[in-house]
Formats: C-alpha cells, sequence, structure tokens
C-alpha cells in the first residue's frame, strides 16, 4: 500500500503505491490508517490526498502545529507539489498552462470549462521519450479533484492507462506525484521520488529522462 519514504520528528513522507485508496474500502483498509498503524503512531494529519490511481509521494504531519503549517504552506503555494505523467498521444501543446473551471461530467469525470471564475490552474513541460510516447513534468497551482488528469485530457494526451479520460488500456494509470518542496518551521526540505511501479515508466528511455529532471523546482 505504502513504503515509507522519509521520517522526521515533524513530518513523514509516504510513497504510495498506485491502486491505494485514500479511504476505507470493504475489507481494505484506508491509507492513514495503514500508515498509522506501520508507524504505531495515531498522531497523524494527512497533508494532501491522492487519487487512488497516482502513485507517490504524500505527506503527513505529526502534530497539530506541523499540520497547521504545513496547511498553510499548501494554501499559500509555498508547499510545491510535481508530478510525472506518462501518454501515448501528442499534445496539442508541448508546455505552458492550463487554466480553467472544473464542472463535473458523466461518471464521475470532470472536465475543463471555458470560463475561470474559480480556475484549476497548472504548468507543465513535456518530453519525447520515443514514438508514441511522452513524458509529462506537471506542477499544480491549486488542488482540484482529478485536476491533472482533467488537464492532459485538455491537451488532447489523456494518461496513459486512464480510462476515464479516454487514455489508452495499461497496466496502470501512468500519473506519480514525483517531487515535494516545502518550508517548515524554518527549514526547507526537498523529497524527489522516482515511480517503481508500471513497465512504461522503468523503460531505459523514462528512467534516463526523469534522471535529468531530479530538481523539478528548477525547471517549474
Amino acid at each position: 500500500m505504502f513504503t515509507l519514504f522519509e521520517s522526521t520528528e515533524h513530518f513523514i513522507v509516504a510513497d504510495k503505491a498506485p491502486g491505494a485508496g485514500f479511504h476505507r474500502e470493504e475489507d481494505t483498509p484506508a491509507l492513514i490508517d495503514a500508515v498509522r498503524e506501520a508507524l504505531h503512531d495515531q498522531a497523524l494529519w494527512p497533508v494532501h490526498r491522492l487519487d487512488k490511481v497516482t502513485s507517490g509521494l504524500m505527506l503527513f504531519a505529526r502534530s497539530e502545529a506541523a499540520a497547521r503549517a504545513l496547511s498553510e504552506a499548501l494554501a499559500e503555494h509555498t508547499l510545491k507539489k510535481y508530478y510525472v505523467a506518462l501518454s501515448d498521444r501528442r499534445a496539442a501543446k508541448k508546455q505552458g498552462w492550463v487554466k480553467g473551471d472544473m464542472v463535473k461530467a458523466r461518471g464521475g469525470a470532470w472536465r475543463l470549462a471555458h470560463t475561470n471564475d474559480n480556475p484549476a490552474v497548472t504548468r507543465f513541460l513535456s518530453f519525447s521519450l520515443a514514438p508514441k510516447r511522452r513524458l509529462f513534468l506537471l506542477a499544480p497551482h491549486t488542488g482540484r479533484t482529478h485536476q491533472l488528469r482533467v488537464a492532459m485530457k485538455s491537451v488532447s494526451s489523456p494518461i496513459l492507462g486512464d480510462a476515464l479520460y479516454g487514455g489508452t488500456p495499461a497496466d496502470r494509470v501512468y500519473l506519480h506525484a514525483y517531487a515535494l518542496s516545502f518550508e517548515l518551521f524554518g527549514e526547507s526540505h526537498r523529497f524527489v521520488c522516482p515511480p517503481t511501479q508500471g513497465a512504461e515508466f522503468l523503460t531505459p528511455e523514462c528512467a534516463a529522462k526523469l534522471a535529468e529532471l531530479s530538481q523539478p523546482w528548477d525547471l517549474l
């Protein structure tokens, strides 16, 4: 369900597996409960969440003070998150911004509207790996449900494996929470976690490009 990536007195960082749900499902425990049980620590507060299909870094505070400070950093956009995704479709543009209000669509999906009253905002870069394989580095500036999945579809490059948004079937949804950057109580923290699951993420071409993107905060 997860592996422990970093642990300090104020927070932990977990590497969530794809398919692990944040909420309890029948006999499968909620992710937060699994983390608490594994660490023998009930005093954990989730700072942000990931979709069930998304893998990668999740941040948990170990005190109310840390939770409050990190939540404020998230709201003020000083806690920065970076994701990587793969698509087998040509993008309408190779880099830039995706902005727009998000509205509910059919079947639990969302879509990007043409209005900007309270827009979801994402900045991205993309890189060619091979024919019909493109790697995207994404930096969400807001935190809407399915925001990155909708952003990718809106530039005509639905995420590989993301059937809900028209992606080509694959062994997983190729979206991974790749890096975190934030300050807490006067100290700076940066974490980068390459994906470890998914055949397409593990190709030599993808691994080589990810090695070049090991400091995403310098790019986006």
